[in-house]
């Protein structure tokens, strides 16, 4: 198990990194997680990097992918006279015409919470009709499906879901398909936790391809780079556990039975992407009734996209934050124009931070 704390470890990986470099061609690197891109721009692991070696940004902010058409959901929903209940960062995300924080100050009844318990709790103190805005990927789906299962029991009729969840692997899969010259993943560690290794096999084997399931301390960047970068030179392709002091190779069983009891997996569409096949989570029949669009005849919502805003194409690794023209002018975290800039774990609210405009 790696000590985290070792600076000969990171001394050695850096040194792994250049060695093996030097015997390659150009690679490119994708991560999932926001929090791999904190700890890649606030060490200045790019900075250490060989010049043919690229680590770029992918889709790994649940909030950042999240369609522009859901957050018009929400903000109907909220006009329509529902107390709309949702995470921190969703409140500031732009939709077509504003976002909840704006409809807020209008007079709306928009509630931050910690989490989807506290949003039962509203439901049941104040009797008023409530939707959570549920997001997140497989290590946030098992705390919607306990709070589904407990409304359904205690039959709680004015409590409703906005389901966004999204699972990792496919979006993978479409990235793979696309042909983004991708040669390696490190995947994130705390999806991991709950859904173990194995929804990377298939894909692993079929692509040739890296995937180094990774923790959160530089060095475990670093580790996961040096794995990589063995793998492609050996031409022998795994998927790896570098994260192996949280991650265990079958992940969390009663999590997933959790998920597979409330969800099935769906098809729907990513920030920046199109339709992703099983890219998404959906209620399953059995508790149907506490989904909103089960609930509310919705009508269709028609996004309006800044055509400026290229959150799409950074979610995709195909531009950085810097290459946007808005960045740092016109887009800030106080005045985000795209949602890559309005969570913490989005990839331009942490290019902003650690580039020094914070």
């Amino acid at each position: 198990m790696i000590d985290i704390n070792d600076r000969r470890i990171i001394k050695r990986s850096i040194e792994a990194i250049k060695k093996l470099s030097s015997k390659l061609d150009n690679i490119k690197i994708m991560h999932l997680c926001g929090s791999h891109e904190h700890v890649i721009c606030k060490y200045g692991i790019r900075d250490v990097l060989p010049e043919n070696i690229t680590v770029i940004p992918g889709p790994g902010c649940p909030v950042c992918v999240t369609t522009q058409k859901e957050i018009d959901t929400a903000i109907y929903l909220a006009e329509e006279g529902y107390t709309v209940v949702t995470l921190g960062d969703m409140y500031r995300v732009p939709g077509s015409r504003k976002s909840l924080m704006e409809l807020q100050s209008e007079g709306a009844d928009i509630r931050i919470v910690y989490g989807i318990g506290d949003a039962v709790r509203i439901a049941e103190k104040e009797g008023e009709k409530v939707v959570f805005i549920a997001i997140g990927f497989e290590t946030t789906a098992p705390t919607t499906a306990a709070e589904v299962v407990n409304v359904r029991s205690r039959k709680i009729d004015n409590f409703y879901i906005l389901n966004c969840h999204r699972q990792i692997p496919p979006v993978v899969e479409f990235l793979l398909e696309e042909g983004s010259n991708i040669q390696g993943f490190i995947c994130p560690g705390h999806v991991a936790t709950i859904t173990g290794l194995k929804p990377y096999y298939k894909l692993c084997s079929r692509y040739k391809i890296p995937m180094i399931v990774a923790g959160f301390e530089p060095v475990d960047v670093l580790v996961s780079i040096v794995m990589i970068l063995e793998q492609i030179l050996n031409n022998s392709y795994k998927v790896e556990n570098e994260y192996r002091r949280a991650v265990r190779e079958e992940g969390n069983p009663i999590a997933q039975r959790l998920i597979n009891e409330v969800f099935e997996p769906a098809d729907m569409p990513w920030r920046g992407f199109p339709v992703i096949k099983n890219g998404g989570l959906k209620l399953r029949k059995k508790y149907r009734n506490l989904d909103i669009y089960y609930h509310e005849d919705i009508p269709e919502m028609k996004e309006v996209v800044n055509s400026n805003c290229i959150c799409g194409e950074i979610l995709r690794g195909k531009k950085l934050p810097t290459d946007c023209k808005l960045f740092g002018k016109y887009c800030t975290p106080i005045n985000p124009v795209g949602s890559c800039m309005v969570s913490e774990e989005g990839t331009c609210y942490i290019f902003y931070k650690y580039r020094g405009f914070i």
